[in-house]
């Protein structure tokens, strides 16, 4: 055996470990719990709040409520199994999988770890009692590249590359994709149903929302504009300004909420 494939048969077995299962199924709980508390604070933002209205906003509301900070360190350590499970999974594919599929699905999933390890990171910012805000980090973060040579296209490029994740997030929920990774044959006719509903639903919502997002950050970079460059919460925040803006902000955020109870149904069913 080679060493590619000692170490490909090392991380095979390291991602099937029962205590890595059973921390990233408690980290699909967490992850729930912080796409609610996100869908409340947009519904506040929909009805006249300046809360911080993403996830950052979400776990430093978390971290408010009686054991909260005990709270944040259990979402901390769920993320961070969730990022650690899911560069497995980039490593060294799903089994059954060949070919430019199994390819993209490895990207999916190295994305996916990066995303969850932000999270886990915003997590230990507010453990430490910094604000940590996201909105305020990307706004810093897209001023100082556009301040360099060329630093306005990479911007304009991150923009672009948000619109697709928020398109391909929207065609992956309403073609019910999702269920792919879901032991449905587990699954009563009930709770699949309802399980497909919260899906479409989360998804939908979410690719709307990160759509938004990418357009502003294209438009910070067109515009020579840090201020858009806020992600989530600027996103959220300029639909509520449109005409209907509070409501289809609220129906974003009942979306996210969907998608929030969708993580629970993950937690018991996703295949791990």
């Amino acid at each position: 055996m080679s060493a590619t494939q000692q170490a490909r048969s090392s991380a095979s077995r390291a991602a099937d470990s029962k205590p890595l299962e059973y921390l990233a199924r408690g980290g699909f709980v967490m992850y729930g719990v912080i796409h609610l508390l996100f869908a409340w604070l947009a519904l506040q933002v929909a009805f006249g709040s300046s809360a911080e209205s993403d996830q950052s906003g979400a776990l430093q509301e978390l971290a408010t409520k009686p054991f909260g900070k005990a709270l944040v360190v259990i979402a901390v350590i769920g993320m961070i199994a969730l990022a650690i499970w899911q560069a497995f999974e980039a490593a060294i594919g799903e089994s059954g999988q060949q070919g430019k599929e199994a390819i993209a699905e490895r990207v999916v999933s190295g994305a996916r770890a990066i995303i969850y390890l932000s999270f886990a990171w915003t997590g230990i910012k507010v453990l430490q009692g910094s604000n940590a805000s996201t909105g305020d980090s990307q706004q810093k973060g897209a001023s100082s590249l556009m301040d360099n040579s060329g630093g306005r296209w990479l911007v304009g490029f991150i923009g672009l590359v948000v619109i697709g994740v928020g398109i391909g997030l929207l065609v992956y929920g309403i073609t019910k994709k999702f269920e792919q990774k879901l032991n449905t044959q587990q699954m009563n006719a009930t709770v699949r149903k309802t399980t497909r509903r919260l899906g479409v639903a989360g998804y939908s919502a979410k690719g709307v929302a990160y759509a938004i997002a990418g357009g502003l950050i294209v438009a910070a970079a067109v515009t020579y504009d840090p201020e858009k460059a806020r992600g989530l919460d600027a996103a959220l925040k300029l639909l509520v300004d449109q005409p209907f803006g509070p409501w289809l902000l609220a129906l974003v955020a009942l979306g996210i909420a969907c998608f929030g109870v969708y993580c629970f149904s993950q937690a018991r069913y996703r295949k791990v």
